[in-house]
């Protein structure tokens, strides 16, 4: 059966004016002549994303969506109506959110966390803004200070909401964030804790000694890169150091101290530097 929502690779069963049909097990399925390649004869396969047109016929596309059923995504709300919002995702056709699949009425302009799927009854591809019951509850595969995938989700009192790994809910405290955070940000991060109750705490630096190590070594590519000098040094701003290592001030003055002991960098009031610098 062809995958709505997901991409599939067809082979081109015949040529016409306005394009080429597809062959599959669902029937023959247009792509427009807009999205045919030049180059592309009978018998070609093509990779294929499938979706519903306005008129709830399956129809083919070449262009790539910013997700596909079974994503998370943050999508920008490009129009409202009496029914449900409409998503901006990479298609002629909206993604469109019911309003029973909002928390709150969406606003035009706005970007949401979303959760896409096909809907059983419809078989048509919607969003939900609801998206934390299509997450994992039970933590099976993860372990402490495991690097996983982070996609920021929205924010709350304490800090940052993160899906980890495609699966699960996380925790990312505010005050061990240095920098913007916006909803739909993927980046790498690290298991801080498991809770009890399944709840599960994640952080952007490597804690212990792998984080000093890492931001040791950080730090000495960015002296390499930067003629052996760097502007930063015990008194400097946490913002200014996170802007420029990508690291808590704490973990900065950790590393810079096992740098110093080693013998690779000297310290100066305001910057610091390769031990082989000569000093003016």
């Amino acid at each position: 059966m062809v995958a709505i929502g997901d991409y599939n690779e067809l082979e081109i069963a015949k040529e016409v004016d306005f394009g080429v049909y597809l062959d599959s097990e669902d029937g023959e399925i247009l792509l427009p002549a807009k999205y045919v390649p030049e180059d592309a004869r009978v018998g070609d396969r093509l990779r294929v994303f499938i979706y519903r047109d306005s008129e709830d016929r399956m129809i083919a596309t070449t262009l790539e969506p910013q997700a596909k059923v079974g994503d998370f995504a943050a999508l920008q709300v490009k129009d409202t109506n009496q029914y449900g919002a409409f998503l901006e995702w990479g298609l002629e056709k909206d993604l469109f959110v019911p309003f029973q699949n909002q928390r709150d009425k969406m606003q035009t302009g706005r970007r949401y966390m979303v959760y896409i799927y096909l809907d059983d009854s419809s078989d048509r591809i919607v969003a939900t803004a609801k998206y934390e019951k299509y997450l994992q509850k039970e933590v099976k595969d993860l372990t402490e200070e495991q690097e996983v995938n982070l996609l920021v989700a929205g924010f709350t009192d304490l800090g940052f909401k993160v899906i980890v790994d495609n699966k699960y809910l996380g925790m990312l405290y505010k005050n061990e964030v240095f920098r913007e955070l916006p909803i739909g940000e993927q980046t790498k991060g690290y298991i801080k804790k498991i809770r009890e109750d399944q709840k599960i705490d994640v952080t952007l630096q490597r804690a212990g000694f792998g984080e000093v190590k890492d931001a040791a070594q950080v730090i000495l590519e960015k002296l390499q890169a930067a003629n052996g000098s760097l502007s930063l040094s015990d008194n400097s701003h946490p913002d200014e150091i996170y802007q420029m290592l990508g690291m808590s001030k704490k973990t900065f003055k950790k590393a810079i101290g096992t740098l110093y002991r080693q013998g690779q960098v000297l310290l100066h009031d305001q910057s610091i530097s390769l031990s082989n610098q000569i000093e003016e």
